[in-house]
């Protein structure tokens, strides 16, 4: 089969697009002639070398990226019921990565699907992560929520309920296109962060009113200058880093204003047993149209540069590799 093969730790073009032995199932496994797969902004991170505290161990070389995988089940491992053979599924935990033509999972990982694949690679883990994230901050109809990095695959989720909702939505991304993107997908306001009176435009906005749930993805700068905003009892939500620098509120200041700082990337990470449950809500959520995941396709020899637009954050929506 093709696969996308990672040798050697450094910048996207070290993904190699080759080929390599057909992978077979083990007992319990079920095997998936990949359709979509998807790509994560800390694949990235893992690829380049780095490492953090809060990412996982970097990988053994050689290795292929992707747990998340959607396609059609084309043989599978002893002591699995043959009916498989043929279903649409979808998993998280692809083996090897889903960077590939092939890949296998263990059957209790995998979930049968009857929406779209690059949809249902979305939101097995995007969507799951977006729904984590959202029982965290608690949004309820009054709310002025507050969406950093908002044209983005959890963003753009997040805006999609916390509308549903009722409550009143801002959402901040970089640049015009992303700024309309956020536009079209109902926010009350979208707003570009690049530009430095951009909080200023907000607050003019709102006419009065305050932000009281903000959701960050970003981090550095643009959360600082977010969390201004912010009304005395509100909460701040970390839900990502994008920027990969770091903003950590005075706690002081957090005390006299009465505010509530989650780090919520930091919470998930230290409860990986509930992600079942929220898999089978994410899948249901978008079979039932209430959450939509926007989803930009690479086809998979070039995997390197869905790497580097996910990098350099030129991409909008979920990244997914399709054979």
């Amino acid at each position: 089969m093709h696969a996308v093969v990672l040798h050697a730790f450094g910048p996207a073009e070290n993904l190699r697009y080759e080929t390599v032995p057909d992978p077979v199932p083990g007992p319990g496994q079920v095997r998936i002639a990949v359709k979509a797969a998807g790509v994560h902004l800390v694949e990235t991170i893992l690829r380049s070398g780095r490492a953090g505290e809060s990412l996982p161990p970097q990988p053994e070389l050689p290795t292929i990226f992707g747990g998340e995988v959607a396609g059609r089940v084309d043989e599978v491992g002893p002591g699995v019921d043959p009916s498989w053979i043929g279903r649409d599924v979808v998993t998280a935990y692809g083996k090897p990565g889903g960077y590939a033509e092939l890949a296998v999972a263990d059957v209790t990982s995998v979930h049968p699907i009857t929406i779209g694949y690059e949809t249902a690679v979305a939101m097995v883990v995007t969507g799951v992560t977006a729904l984590q994230f959202l029982d965290v901050a608690d949004l309820i109809p009054s709310d002025v929520v507050l969406v950093t990095s908002a044209a983005g695959g959890i963003g753009r989720l997040l805006i999609q309920y916390a509308r549903g909702l009722g409550a009143k939505v801002v959402g901040a991304a970089g640049g015009p296109a992303k700024v309309a993107a956020v536009r079209e997908l109902g926010a009350d306001i979208a707003v570009d962060y690049d530009q430095p009176s951009w909080a200023e435009s907000v607050a003019e906005e709102l006419g009065g009113r305050t932000v009281t749930a903000l959701l960050d993805g970003v981090g550095g700068d643009k959360a600082r200058t977010a969390f201004e905003l912010l009304a005395d009892g509100g909460r701040y939500v970390t839900i990502g880093n994008a920027s990969q620098q770091d903003f950590l509120p005075d706690p002081q200041t957090v005390k006299e204003r009465d505010l509530t700082v989650t780090n919520a990337l930091m919470l998930l990470l230290s409860e990986p047993n509930t992600r079942p449950q929220y898999e089978v809500r994410a899948l249901a959520a978008a079979a039932e149209g209430t959450l939509t995941p926007a989803v930009q396709t690479f086809p998979l020899a070039r995997a390197a540069a869905a790497h580097a637009a996910l990098e350099t954050r030129a991409t909008t929506g979920k990244v997914v590799l399709v054979p």
